[in-house]
């Protein structure tokens, strides 16, 4: 008996909403703070974590395999493997997430002068970069957690996390920068003491109400047709997350070997900003996926079809409405960060522009995690590997560089990119080509 009709959209996509905007206010927080500081400070946090978010791929394909598997057994009430599977997430992202902090530490300079960081901005983010990498094994970790909790339906839990870690990386940031003048340093610093005590509480809830420690025991045999099926999941989706991030870091290069640097300042303010934009996507995308694994793993295509139909639905009508605030209140927003009547100009032009690519970006976020849930997560990468290298890559530096568009160049084809991979993904989930995927169903039958 599985518990797949005691979970809603609404139910687990609320907590996930708040919690995704928290966490990323999180980052928000640091390049606020740094912008009162400075803003080449503030730059230099943007481009440290770009650098993060691409060598930590390897957590994504754990955590996006992991996701799928546990709520597919759970759908299918095959507690056991279930808890095989979160076992096994824990301890290969400790493992994965200790060698990309040691990664970080020794080559923490090497990795930002790749990307293009020079002078003043290279000793800033290697600053950051030296401390929030070195313990990235945090991240890796509290993710996983936080994956098996979620699945299970208690999104609600890893919220409260989320309040509470925010809260004390707010308070520190304050305290270390604008207090005690550590600049990136005190960033760096907070973040990574904020991570920590989501570590912490996140275990204590896993292991006292979800699951239990003996679940690690569950390793012995070493199940490594587990691994075969996360890596069959886990690699694809971990591809695509990798291409589209590595696809940014190009773009970052870009915008800091081509740019000017009132262009990367209004780049990092814009960033920011849109965050707030597509986290009702990102919400109920997640939400969607637990929904549909859930409902593939008891075998009720058609229920998971529809499910994706009106998370898709519900998530463009909340983005238009967004939109439209975020484009009324743009130079207001961009004042928050900056008094440079330059910077604020380009940043709010660009967000006229980046109404395109919200919508684009909404469909891509609802319909690949649903795709992702069914256990489809093949084609969605293929569609990457054309998108973000021809559009957004070859785009931004044709439409930037080439023809002089500059900023506003790069974000006409960061708008094209995510509108024809949102068109393709709406194709792919009318056709229900993804009705066969359950890796729940092939070790049934």
């Amino acid at each position: 008996m599985n518990d797949t009709k005691k979970l809603t959209l609404f139910g687990l996509a609320w907590p996930i909403l708040i919690e995704t905007a928290l966490f990323m206010t999180l980052g928000i927080v640091d390049v606020f703070v740094l912008s009162q500081y400075n803003d080449l400070a503030a730059g230099a946090v943007n481009t440290a974590n770009q650098a993060t978010s691409i060598i930590t791929i390897v957590f994504t394909v754990i955590s996006t395999a992991s996701a799928v598997l546990i709520s597919q057994y759970l759908g299918a009430g095959k507690k056991e493997a279930a808890g095989r599977i979160a076992a096994l997430s824990i301890t290969l992202n400790f493992i994965s997430g200790l060698a990309v902090s040691l990664l970080f530490v020794l080559f923490h300079q090497p990795v930002l002068q790749f990307i293009g960081a020079q002078d003043a901005l290279l000793d800033m983010a290697g600053e950051y970069l030296s401390i929030v990498g070195g313990f990235l094994f945090l991240q890796s970790v509290m993710s996983a957690m936080a994956v098996i909790i979620r699945n299970h339906g208690m999104t609600k839990v890893s919220m409260f996390v989320t309040v509470g870690m925010n809260l004390m990386n707010t308070g520190l940031d304050i305290l270390f920068v604008l207090g005690f003048d550590m600049g990136v340093t005190g960033v760096a610093v907070a973040t990574s003491l904020s991570r920590a005590v989501g570590v912490a509480v996140l275990a204590a809830v896993l292991f006292k109400k979800v699951e239990r420690l003996s679940i690690f025991r569950l390793l012995k045999p070493f199940p490594w047709r587990n691994v075969r099926d996360m890596l069959k999941i886990g690699v694809p989706g971990a591809l695509e997350t990798a291409l589209y991030n590595l696809s940014q870091l190009v773009i970052t290069s870009i915008v800091l070997r081509c740019l000017t640097e009132e262009e990367l300042i209004a780049k990092t303010y814009v960033q920011n900003i849109t965050m707030f934009f597509y986290i009702f996507a990102v919400a109920i995308g997640q939400a969607s996926q637990i929904l549909i694994g859930h409902l593939v793993g008891a075998g009720n295509t058609e229920e998971a079809y529809r499910c994706g139909l009106t998370a898709h639905r519900t998530a463009l009508l909340i983005t238009a409405g967004v939109c439209t605030t975020g484009v009324l209140l743009r130079f207001p927003l961009m004042g928050l960060f900056t008094e440079n009547p330059a910077v604020i100009e380009l940043g709010a032009t660009v967000l006229l522009i980046n109404i395109a690519l919200e919508f684009g970006r909404t469909t891509n976020l609802v319909l690949i995690a649903s795709l992702r849930g069914a256990g489809d997560v093949f084609f969605p990468t293929a569609c990457a590997i054309f998108s973000n290298w021809v559009l957004s890559v070859l785009g931004s530096y044709l439409l930037a560089v080439v023809l002089g568009w500059g900023l506003y160049g790069m974000w006409v084809a960061l708008a094209a990119d995510e509108v024809v991979r949102g068109i393709l993904m709406i194709v792919r989930w009318n056709s229900k080509k993804w009705n066969n995927k359950s890796l729940v169903k092939e070790h049934t039958t």
